[in-house]
């Protein structure tokens, strides 16, 4: 095991060896506009429905990270909201980490924008810290690039140093860790729990006993502990003899194409896991390796530390494969790609999955990992959804769908939500809304007035064609979305009970009726 890899070297209580990090703020915005944008540019990139970067000018403006892309627009009127590209992030920083590979031997990505490199090796190199610090910043200043770069003891104390460009002394991380927040970890349902139970820093939570973290949070919890602590996550051991862990994919026609790889890298994600899974193993990073038809290797390793799945070690190879398309590794004169390999890298022992706070029936969570593997090999990472409620005017807006695997997009079901449908909610909503006619007793079209009232009272719902006496009624209940635009939406929502006993909610909008939901099964 390489002493200049970030996670090498480790004595017995993990201590944590010294890394470098590299950050290159607003990396969403400059992989689409470039690394200069006009000083007047007002752009944010949005992921699911919040603000995840935006330039200068707009944050001058008021567009905040995290802020809800409508929010953001009715903030600043002329602002361009774009969705996030993570392909085209990974294709541009390939340049970044080209520039920073050539200082040291070992360099990993964490994600597109942000990369770490040993320091103890390179440093002595270059001639300290300091010098090494000075050479990673001309490097990616050469590429065309601005960025923040610190080092401190450990990873997760590197990457926060990086943001305020500090050099962190050896021995001072767990004083550097100590006031920034519990969602630093990187653990959304363990950063929330800490701050129910008023443990709402990393110092707080650190002076936890142990033994406590290891009932009360499972061995996730214990490695985050270590990890405010400015420890290692987990002491990396070395590879058992005789044990291969590496995963191969040969091709017999060469690829001079992305594409055809991509439908591999699942596969292979999934032989990786299992190996090491069967060897009561993890690992703290996989390297992404191709081999062209001349011999030439191509190699980028991202940052894995046991907690990407499957699906997410797919996607990282996907994204490198593409930032290589357009490089020498698929070239015609290198011969096309004739191997992919998935090498695993800083072995660490896999404590299993404990019961804990945080944790459900462990063999019910493992069986439903396994089926959704395979589900989603079957279907495409969309394919399967988990649904989570959520804040919302209608029925269909109020559930949110989120790939299994992603992080769930966060939006508050408390108010205010002018316009709610009151409760109860329908039991069914259709995808597609099926259209119908509303008629009052005379024939004529029902229409809601701009003051919320029903012309007429409803007596007949045609549906499919047929003609259908309606019993009940209730609303109308108006709504208005994005009302401070031209194109504002405006509609309302009736609830009505027919003769053959179903009750509906119906929605009508630019004088159309159609049905939004049911209320039997």
């Amino acid at each position: 095991m390489s002493d200049g890899a970030i996670s090498d070297g480790a004595i017995s209580d993990g201590a944590a060896p010294r890394a470098l990090a590299a950050w290159c703020p607003d990396w969403p915005v400059t992989a689409l506009l470039g690394p200069h944008p006009a000083p007047e540019r007002l752009m944010a990139v949005i992921e699911r429905g919040r603000v995840l970067a935006a330039t200068d000018a707009a944050r001058a403006a008021g567009v905040g990270r995290g802020q809800k892309a409508r929010t953001a627009q009715a903030t600043v009127a002329d602002l361009e909201i774009h969705e996030r590209q993570v392909d085209e992030e990974a294709k541009q920083f390939e340049q970044v980490a080209d520039a920073v590979g050539a200082l040291a031997a070992r360099l990993e990505v964490l994600r597109p924008g942000l990369l770490a490199i040993p320091a103890d090796g390179p440093a002595r190199y270059h001639g300290g810290e300091e010098r090494l610090v000075e050479r990673v910043y001309d490097a990616i200043e050469a590429a065309g690039h601005e960025c923040r770069v610190g080092v401190a003891d450990g990873l997760l104390a590197a990457q926060l140093a990086a943001r305020t460009q500090q050099l962190v002394p050896a021995g001072d991380s767990p004083r550097f860790l100590a006031g920034f927040p519990v969602a630093e970890l990187g653990d959304a349902r363990l950063a929330d729990l800490l701050v129910r139970l008023g443990l709402p820093t990393l110092g707080q939570f650190a002076a936890l006993p142990v033994r406590a973290v290891a009932d009360r949070f499972g061995a996730a919890g214990l490695a985050a502990h270590r990890q405010a602590h400015g420890l290692q996550a987990r002491p990396v051991i070395a590879r058992p003899p005789g044990l291969e862990l590496t995963v191969e994919e040969r091709f017999e026609q060469p690829s001079l194409l992305a594409e055809p790889l991509v439908f591999a890298a699942r596969a292979l994600a999934e032989r990786l896991h299992e190996g090491l899974a069967a060897a009561g193993l993890a690992c703290e990073r996989v390297e992404v390796e191709v081999e062209c038809a001349d011999g030439t290797c191509a190699a980028r390793a991202w940052r894995h530390e046991g907690l990407l799945s499957v699906g997410a070690v797919a996607e990282r190879v996907r994204w490198q494969l593409q930032a290589w398309q357009h490089r020498q590794v698929f070239a015609e004169e290198a011969g096309g790609v004739v191997a992919l390999r998935l090498v695993p890298d800083g072995l660490v022992r896999d404590p299993g999955r404990q019961l804990s706070l945080l944790d459900g029936d462990r063999e019910t969570a493992e069986r439903v990992e396994r089926a959704v593997a395979r589900v989603q090999a079957i279907l495409g990472h969309a394919g399967l959804v988990t649904a989570e409620l959520a804040g919302g005017r209608g029925p269909a807006d109020r559930v949110v769908r989120t790939p299994w695997g992603d992080a769930h997009q966060e939006r508050r079901a408390d108010g205010p939500w002018p316009g709610r449908l009151p409760a109860p909610s329908p039991a069914h909503v259709p995808a597609v809304p099926q259209p119908v006619r509303l008629l009052d007793a005379d024939g004529r079209e029902v229409a809601v007035t701009a003051r919320a009232e029903a012309c007429g009272a409803p007596a007949r719902l045609v549906l499919a064609g047929r003609a259908l006496e309606v019993t009940g009624w209730a609303g109308p209940w108006p709504a208005t979305e994005r009302w401070w635009e031209e194109d504002a939406r405006r509609m309302a929502r009736l609830q009505v009970t027919l003769v053959d006993g179903r009750a509906l909610l119906l929605l009508v909008e630019g004088g159309r009726w159609r049905i939004e939901g049911a209320y039997d099964s």
